[in-house]
């Protein structure tokens, strides 16, 4: 297939946005698909942190400062996905040029199915980079009208560089009453919701032990979503697995047992 390169983009901080890049590239290699994810918000970068990836000596902020090799700012993450982290240090964001992501990204596609960039929120110029670079955007949005606001900037600032948002992806969504609706929020930003992720716990604990909630409780509310989510963008076929199958198991075995057959 031929690469895919998604931006993964949020009009404030705080949506989810880079456990969401990561989750869904974790599930996207789970599927077989050859993918990276990078950092590319190199003044706030959290995704090293996600997977235990703060204390490398060779990242992004290395390789946007001429100083290294992208191969060594590279590091292998949970099944099989490849992680290119940004430092946390000011004097690496300070020492980084931006204007160089193109030719990283350039340089990544070769092999891959799948390249996941987590942009900086808002309309920066730093944020501004990594939209122009992308085949496709996704946008992060949770319930709440100042997201939807700022989402909506983010929106139009593609447009205006000849790109378009090709899903939203509603995080943290608790469908009660008070919450905007999968519908609404489709109406507000023009934009169909992909895929909704319900606000669930074990994101938070996952993220506690430096690993992607798809690995570490895999039968998870939001695992069975990201895992949902990567099928749809890869083409590929989603069949949930959990008690409704081990359910359906043992009622089968009762079955055979009693009656007898196969």
């Amino acid at each position: 297939m031929t690469v895919r390169v998604y931006t993964i983009a949020s009009g404030k901080g705080g949506t989810g946005k880079t456990t969401t890049t990561l989750n869904l590239g974790t599930a996207l290699a789970m599927l077989g698909k050859k993918t990276i994810i990078i950092d590319a918000d190199i003044g706030m970068a959290n995704l090293g942190l996600l997977v235990g990836l703060e204390k490398s000596k060779v990242t992004l902020h290395e390789v946007l400062s001429g100083e290294a090799e992208i191969k060594d700012a590279t590091y292998s993450g949970p099944a099989g996905l490849l992680v290119v982290p940004s430092g946390l240090t000011l004097k690496g964001f300070q020492k980084a040029n931006p204007d160089r992501l193109k030719k990283v990204v350039s340089s990544l596609t070769e092999g891959m199915d799948f390249v996941l960039i987590d942009a900086p929120a808002g309309i920066s110029k730093d944020g501004l980079i990594p939209l122009t670079v992308a085949d496709r955007i996704l946008l992060v949005v949770n319930p709440e009208l100042s997201s939807m606001a700022d989402a909506l900037k983010v929106k139009t600032l593609a447009e205006l560089l000849g790109k378009s948002v090709e899903g939203v992806i509603l995080n943290r969504a608790e469908l009660d009453k008070t919450e905007i609706s999968r519908n609404k929020v489709s109406e507000l930003l023009g934009v169909g919701v992909i895929e909704m992720i319900p606000e669930d716990v074990n994101v938070r604990r996952s993220a506690a032990f430096k690993t992607p909630v798809v690995v570490r409780t895999p039968k998870s509310p939001a695992s069975i979503a990201f895992k949902r989510l990567a099928a749809k963008i890869s083409g590929e076929k989603f069949t949930e697995s959990g008690d409704k199958d081990k359910k359906e198991g043992f009622v089968n075995r009762l079955t055979r047992t009693i009656f007898g057959g196969k």
